[in-house]
């Protein structure tokens, strides 16, 4: 573009622009302010407008320094509060679209708790209409002569289906693939604990947990990992959608695509929370923003959906989808045996045996340690010591490991270096194929 025409470009002046970026922004609420109620409104359609245009229009507001403007910092507000409760009811209306293929645990209390956290999101957008309205009417934004009508927002579903003419294939690798996602998502899972839901959780317990513990960077976090998983699994285990093919490898897609959207309207609720709804006692002009925002998205219902749906279900299908991981790794992990030596000097003492436990909890499939005759669990770090005792009582010289050959390969480098310790049960450095260890 020339000099010539960004000088152009400059010269339209900012009421003219604000009035083009509100253009649909506008549209979408004067149709919604005289729906009478938001039942069938709210297609995945009309959801997509709302973001795209909120967007532009927010992106817009900001570059122009509304945030620090006393007259259009609450317009620019409303926009982000559109923006931020469109993306999660758009997730959670795709999980509501797309639950009749998912093969999960209690779909049907499932649905109709999600039933109630999208009603709650369409009805806060359905109070933002016409302030929105007003905001740009005390702005003298011109509005459009008329709104969206219906029929510009169709429904995605329909009652037919396209044939399902595709093979299922088994490509190359295709068990170290699924393993490997298997593996992730339960690790995954481990690391989500820390966000445990015992019960539901009162005002006050929300308040307490929100930021402090639950927050918006940590559930996209999260959010993130388990997308990436999802993207493995599409990408190297299986295309074939929902309806067809393994029937675990379906239902095991289903628990950590639900978890994936509910963490999608964890995370855009959050951020609005913790950006616009939590008193935070700074400017003035903040400050009365803030309370009108909340006389429009109620905070304690939006901390509620958050937390006693959202994560609640997160956790939910965390728990049962790790069952289903565990069955496909099952049968899919490789499996073999090898005979080693027990650690010099020491025996299995607390290092060596955290060593042992440790590369059998990297690979997530059973190794059992086998000692005079008896088995025991060698991802348990107890169970370990316990062979041990009887290593030494017995005078054992060498033990037998069993089960998935992949952690196999690791326990015998580890033994081929006493278990990582000298005489004396001092450390020493590791192969690098043992790095993790560390």
């Amino acid at each position: 573009m020339s000099l010539g025409n960004q000088n152009s470009s400059c010269d339209i002046s900012f009421a003219e622009k604000v009035r083009f970026y509100s253009y649909d922004y506008l549209k979408c609420f004067l149709y919604l302010a005289q729906c009478d109620s938001p039942e069938n409104v709210f297609t995945k359609s009309l959801y997509s407008k709302l973001i795209t245009s909120s967007h532009l229009l927010e992106d817009f507001l900001d570059f122009h320094g509304a945030k620090n403007n006393s007259e259009w910092y609450f317009y620019r507000e409303l926009a982000a509060a559109v923006r931020h409760i469109s993306m999660g009811g758009y997730s959670q209306k795709h999980i509501a679209n797309r639950l009749i293929f998912y093969d999960i645990h209690d779909k049907e209390s499932f649905r109709e708790n999600g039933e109630v956290a999208l009603d709650f999101m369409t009805n806060s957008l359905m109070k933002l209409a016409h302030a929105i309205i007003d905001e740009a009417q005390r702005l003298k934004i011109e509005l459009p002569k008329k709104g969206f009508k219906s029929r510009h927002f169709p429904g995605i579903t329909t009652g037919e289906m396209l044939a399902h003419d595709f093979e299922d294939e088994q490509k190359d690798q295709y068990s170290k693939h699924i393993v490997q996602v298997a593996n992730e998502f339960i690790s995954i899972a481990d690391d989500f604990d820390t966000f445990e839901f015992v019960e539901v959780y009162d005002q006050v317990g929300l308040k307490a947990l929100v930021p402090e513990r639950v927050n918006e960077v940590e559930i996209r976090r999260f959010e993130m990992r388990v997308h990436n998983l999802q993207s493995s699994f599409d990408s190297y285990v299986i295309h074939g959608g929902f309806l067809f093919g393994n029937r675990n490898l379906k239902r095991f897609r289903s628990y950590f695509s639900v978890i994936y959207h509910l963490l999608q309207v964890m995370g855009r609720l959050l951020h609005f929370y913790e950006r616009h709804l939590i008193d935070i006692g700074y400017k003035f002009i903040y400050n009365k923003a803030r309370e009108q925002l909340t006389r429009l998205v109620d905070p304690d219902v939006l901390l509620d959906c958050t937390i006693n749906y959202g994560l609640f279900y997160v956790n939910h299908f965390f728990s049962y989808g790790k069952e289903v991981a565990l069955e496909i790794l099952k049968g899919n992990i490789e499996r073999s045996s090898i005979i080693v030596g027990i650690p010099r000097e020491l025996g299995f003492h607390c290092r060596p045996s955290l060593m042992v436990a440790k590369i059998v909890q990297n690979y997530g499939g059973e190794v059992k340690l086998i000692a005079g005759g008896d088995q025991f669990d060698a991802s348990s770090v107890l169970d370990i010591q316990w062979a041990g005792g009887k290593i030494q009582r017995e005078n054992i010289q060498e033990v037998e490991f069993q089960g998935d050959i992949r952690a196999l390969k690791d326990i015998e480098t580890l033994a081929s270096v006493n278990y990582g310790e000298d005489q004396m049960g001092k450390g020493i450095p590791l192969p690098k194929s043992l790095q993790y260890l560390r």
